[in-house]
């Protein structure tokens, strides 16, 4: 085979891993691959027509995002999130998404800002329509928590938030069956983008962590059911 060949199969099992990727993400995320649930490679090469090599190099994609866990004798399993485990993430997105919402007060261009101001009148009218009772089904771009943290311009920041937890975090949101409170989540997201949008990126920091400490505490008193809040 001439290197050429080689290159664009190599380029080939490549793109198509990536694809994979994508669709074990959405399948972990909506839970139809349940936590703790196996990863079996035939069945799943059937299911997304795709051959062994792909989906190897996909699962080992997902293994070093944290979504998919590998064990001895027992193979690879879509990971289980414990209560303490979702602590500990959730204090870690703390501190790292206040760092991003304080860079993006400086970082995201009036552009930016204003896509951002659309998407929350889109998230508005959303749970108006839904009576209060639904947020928008947010992901990717239709993600404020995902926009405020691409504002901040910090690469490092931007693949531990969004290549590390952010598909934890999105797995949690769907499966956990824990209580929206879509109204609160807009007012506090409308009050960090009054914050980006003044500039003021100390105030924006303190908001966002505000913000996802209420979802932590929530966690903790799963933990505790004694725990104050």
């Amino acid at each position: 085979m001439t290197e050429t060949n080689v290159n664009n199969d190599t380029h080939r099992v490549g793109t198509q891993a990536q694809e994979v990727a994508g669709l074990l993400i959405g399948d972990i995320i909506s839970g139809k691959l349940p936590q703790g649930s196996r990863i079996s490679e035939p069945e799943l090469s059937r299911q997304y027509g795709v051959g062994r090599g792909p989906l190897r190099e996909a699962i080992l994609k997902l293994e070093g995002a944290g979504l998919v866990v590998r064990a001895p004798h027992v193979g690879a399993r879509v990971v289980t999130l414990t209560q303490t485990e979702l602590s500990e993430m959730f204090a870690v997105r703390e501190a790292l998404e206040g760092m991003a919402a304080k860079l993006a007060a400086t970082h995201m261009t009036d552009q930016q800002l204003h896509e951002l101001e659309s998407l929350l009148n889109t998230h508005a009218r959303y749970i108006q329509d839904h009576e209060g009772q639904a947020y928008f089904d947010q992901e990717g771009d239709l993600d404020f928590h995902y926009r405020v943290i691409k504002g901040s311009c910090n690469q490092r920041l931007i693949r531990s938030l969004c290549d590390e937890l952010y598909h934890l975090i999105q797995m949690y949101r769907k499966t956990s069956g824990r209580r929206a409170r879509p109204e609160e989540a807009l007012i506090e997201h409308q009050m960090i983008f009054k914050a980006l949008k003044d500039r003021d990126g100390e105030l924006a920091e303190m908001l966002m962590r505000r913000h996802i400490a209420r979802a932590r505490r929530e966690i903790e008193q799963f933990i505790d059911p004694d725990k104050q809040s």
